[in-house]
C-alpha cells in the first residue's frame, strides 16, 4: 500500500481540492462530505447524544468522483450528533470524521453545529494583536489547567478555558495571578500546550484529578472538553475557547496553538486508520508503521490528502478562532513543501499570525532529510517559519538531558560562541567561531524571524530546577543570579524570545523532568512564589519592558545585525560583550553595550569612548538609568549583565 499511496497516479485520481469536507451546515439542509478512496460503502449514523444509546437513523452515502462519499439531508440538523460507519475490504468500522468542528463528550461523536451561534458578544469585530515583525513578539508558554488549578491562583474556573479569562484575580498575598500577571508581566502572546480535543483525559470524569500535557490528538479541530465548563455539550467549548480568545486581544496579548499534527493518540483505531487505513500515516521498511514522533506512529505530510488536511485544519482554527500563531511539534516530522504551503495560505488571512516549531524529530523517519523541515533544512523554509535554539538552549545553562552538565551561567568553560551565536539569532556573523558551538557547525538560519529563543519549556526540567540539580552545592543566591542571567540572554537576544510560564517567579516541578501526566502538585503554577521571589518577578518584567521599548534588540534581517552588532574582546574567558550602534533598527539609542559574564568573580571592561548609562545591572533591569559609567570602565557582576546606552 505504501507504493500506491505515494504514486502519482493515486494523488492524480483520488486528490480533492475542494473546502467542503465534514458537516456544512445550513438551516434547511446539511451536506456531509467524507474523503474514503477504498470504501465500499460508507453510512452517516446520526444520534441524538455524544454518548451512549444507538443511532437514530442510518443512510448509505452516495459514491462521488475523487474518492468521495456524500449525502445531503434535507432538514435542520443543528446539534445533532453523527458518525460515518466505513466498510473498507470488508471490515467495517465506526469513525468520528475527521473534519468534525463539534464534537461530543470525549470526541466519540461528530456534532453538528451552527458556528455562527458560538461566538461571543463582539467576535465578530474581534482583531489579532499585530507585530510589526515576529520579532517584536514575546512569548509565554502555558498550559490551560496549570495556570488556574491551584488553590492560591484566586481564580474561579480552576483549569478552565474561564480561568484565562478572569480579571482582577489575587494571590493569598495579593500578587496578580492569571491574566493579569500574564499582561502586568508584558509578554506578548501566549502560547498554549494543545488544547485540541485529545484522548488522555476522560471528560465525562471531570470530578476527578487528571492530567495530561495533551499530546495525543484525537479531534484536532474542536477544543479539549475538560478545559470546559460542560463537555457533554459541543457547543460550549467552542464558545468558551471563542471567549478565551477575545479577552486576550481585549487585553493586547495573542494567542498561540501548540499543534500536533506529525502524530496521533491512536494508531490501528484512530479515526483517520478508519476511514482509510494506513494513508494518514508512513511505513516503515517492513510495511508498519513508522515511528519517527516515538509516539507509535507517524503522519505523513507529504501525501497530498494529509497536507491538505493540515493547511485546512490551521486556516480554520486561524478564520475560525481567530488564532495570532501556531507552533509544530516535531516540526522536522513534516515536509518542507508543506510548510511553506501552510505559510503562504496563512498569509491569505493574516501575515502577522506566527508560524514556529521544534526543528528535530524524536526517531528516525523515512521522510528524506533533505525534504524534513529541521534546523539545518531552515534556509529552505519561508523567512516566517521559525526553529527552536537548542544550541543557546544547552549552550546557556547545560545539557537538556545530562543535568549534572552545565552551561555558561553555571560553570562549564567554552560556551561564549554558543551563547553569541544565540545572541545573533543563529544567523551568519563574521566575528563568531562556528567550530566552537555546541551543536551546530554553521549559521542554520536566514533571518532572525527564523529562531526561537528559549532556555527552557514545558518538557525536561523547568530552568530553576536545572540549575538546582547542576549545581546542588551553590547557594540559593548565587542559583538565582545563574537564572536570571539565563533569561537575561534569551530576552536581550536578536530573534524572538520565548520563556515558560512560572519561570518569571522560579517555577519548580520538584526535579520532574517528563511531567506530561503527572500530577496537578507537580505542574501547577505556585501563585504564592512571585512574593517570595518578588525581585526575580520585577527583573524579568523589566527585561520585557526594555526589550519592548528598544528596537535595537528586535532586528528584522541578518544584514542589519551584521552591520549593528559588534562582539567585544573580553578580559576574561566565560565572558561576552557586545555593542549595537547607529540607532540599530531605529533605536532612539545611539549605541547600546550588553556585557555578560558566567564567572564568579567581578570583572573590570573597559568602556568606548562615551559617557554611557545603566540601565540594566545584576538585580535591576529596565529603561530608567540606575546608574552612570564616568570612569571609562565598568565593573560586571559575578554571574550577572549589564545593559548600558550612550545617546
Amino acid at each position: 500500500m505504501k507504493e500506491l499511496f505515494n504514486s502519482k497516479e493515486f494523488e492524480e485520481k483520488y486528490h480533492y481540492d475542494k473546502n467542503d469536507l465534514g458537516a456544512t451546515y445550513l438551516r434547511e439542509k446539511t451536506m456531509f462530505k467524507v474523503w474514503s478512496p477504498l470504501a465500499s460503502n460508507v453510512d452517516l449514523l446520526l444520534y441524538k447524544t455524544g454518548e451512549d444509546g444507538q443511532y437514530v437513523e442510518k443512510t448509505t452515502m452516495v459514491q462521488e468522483e475523487k474518492g468521495i462519499w456524500a449525502i445531503e439531508v434535507e432538514r435542520d440538523l443543528k446539534n445533532i450528533y453523527y458518525t460515518y460507519e466505513v466498510t473498507v475490504n470488508g471490515i467495517t468500522n465506526e469513525a468520528v470524521d475527521p473534519y468534525a468542528k463539534a464534537v461530543g463528550v470525549n470526541g466519540n461523536r461528530a456534532m453538528v453545529v451552527d458556528l455562527s451561534e458560538t461566538n461571543p458578544t463582539g467576535f465578530d469585530n474581534d482583531k489579532r494583536v499585530e507585530l510589526s515583525n515576529p520579532t517584536d513578539a514575546i512569548i509565554y508558554e502555558l498550559h490551560v489547567r496549570d495556570v488556574s488549578i491551584s488553590d492560591n491562583s484566586g481564580i474561579s474556573n480552576k483549569g478552565k478555558f474561564l480561568g484565562l479569562t478572569e480579571a482582577g484575580t489575587r494571590s493569598s498575598q495579593g500578587e496578580k495571578t492569571g491574566l493579569d500577571h500574564i499582561k502586568e508581566l508584558g509578554v506578548t502572546h501566549v502560547h498554549l500546550l494543545p488544547s485540541f480535543d485529545y484522548c488522555s483525559v476522560d471528560e465525562g470524569k471531570l470530578n476527578e484529578k487528571q492530567y495530561n500535557w495533551g499530546y495525543d490528538p484525537q479531534n484536532y479541530n474542536v477544543p479539549e472538553g475538560s478545559y470546559s465548563t460542560n463537555p457533554f455539550d459541543g457547543t460550549v467549548r467552542i464558545k468558551e475557547f471563542k471567549e478565551m480568545v477575545k479577552v486576550f486581544h481585549d487585553n493586547g496579548i495573542g494567542v498561540i496553538l501548540d499543534v500536533v499534527y506529525n502524530h496521533t493518540g491512536l494508531t490501528e483505531d484512530s479515526l483517520f486508520n478508519k476511514i482509510v487505513p494506513n494513508y494518514y500515516y508512513r511505513q516503515n521498511s517492513e510495511g508498519g508503521f513508522s515511528d519517527g514522533a516515538a509516539c507509535f506512529n507517524e503522519t505523513a505530510s507529504d501525501r497530498s490528502m494529509f497536507r491538505k488536511y493540515m493547511i485546512d485544519s490551521i486556516t480554520y482554527w486561524a478564520k475560525e478562532y481567530h488564532i495570532d500563531g501556531f507552533r509544530f511539534d516535531l516540526m522536522g516530522l513534516h515536509d518542507i513543501d508543506t510548510m511553506n504551503e501552510i505559510r503562504k495560505e496563512l498569509d491569505k488571512i493574516d501575515s502577522n499570525i506566527l508560524m514556529y516549531g521544534e526543528g528535530w524529530t524524536a526517531a528516525d523517519t523515512p521522510l528524506l532529510e533533505e525534504k524534513r523541515a529541521i534546523k539545518k533544512n531552515v534556509p529552505k523554509l519561508h523567512e516566517r517559519i521559525a526553529a527552536f535554539n537548542d544550541d543557546i538552549r544547552d549552550g546557556v545553562k547545560g545539557h537538556v538531558f545530562y543535568k549534572e552538565e552545565a552551561g555558561f551561567v553555571n560553570g562549564k568553560e567554552g560556551m561564549e560562541e554558543s551563547v553569541k551565536f544565540g545572541i545573533v539569532a543563529a544567523t551568519s556573523h563574521p566575528e563568531i567561531d562556528y567550530s566552537k558551538i555546541i551543536y551546530s557547525r554553521e549559521p542554520w538560519a536566514k533571518e532572525p524571524t527564523q529562531t526561537v529563543n528559549y532556555v527552557s519549556a514545558h518538557d525536561n526540567f523547568t530552568l530553576w530546577d536545572k540549575i538546582t540539580e547542576t549545581n546542588p552545592g551553590d547557594s540559593e543566591e548565587i542559583r538565582i543570579k545563574m537564572d536570571m542571567l539565563s533569561n537575561f540572554i534569551v530576552l536581550t537576544s536578536q530573534g524572538i524570545p520565548f520563556i515558560h510560564a512560572g519561570e518569571e517567579f522560579l517555577r519548580t516541578k520538584f526535579g520532574d523532568e517528563n511531567s506530561f501526566k503527572s500530577p496537578d502538585n507537580i505542574n501547577q503554577l505556585d501563585w504564592e512564589r512571585k512574593s517570595k521571589v518578588k525581585e526575580v518577578y520585577e527583573y524579568y518584567k523589566g527585561l520585557i519592558e526594555l526589550r519592548k521599548a528598544h528596537p535595537a534588540f528586535r532586528m528584522t534581517n541578518s544584514k542589519d545585525i551584521q552591520n549593528h552588532l559588534s562582539f567585544m574582546v573580553m578580559p576574561k574567558e566565560n565572558m561576552v560583550g557586545y555593542m549595537i550602534s547607529d540607532n540599530a533598527n531605529g533605536d532612539i539609542w545611539k549605541s547600546l553595550l550588553i556585557i555578560l559574564n558566567g564567572n564568579r568573580e567581578g570583572y573590570e571592561v573597559t568602556l568606548p569612548d562615551g559617557e554611557w548609562s545603566i540601565v540594566v545591572n545584576d538585580k535591576v533591569a529596565g529603561t530608567k538609568v540606575i546608574d552612570k559609567a564616568v570612569s571609562g570602565k565598568v565593573s560586571v557582576p559575578p554571574i550577572g549583565a549589564l545593559v548600558l546606552y550612550l545617546e
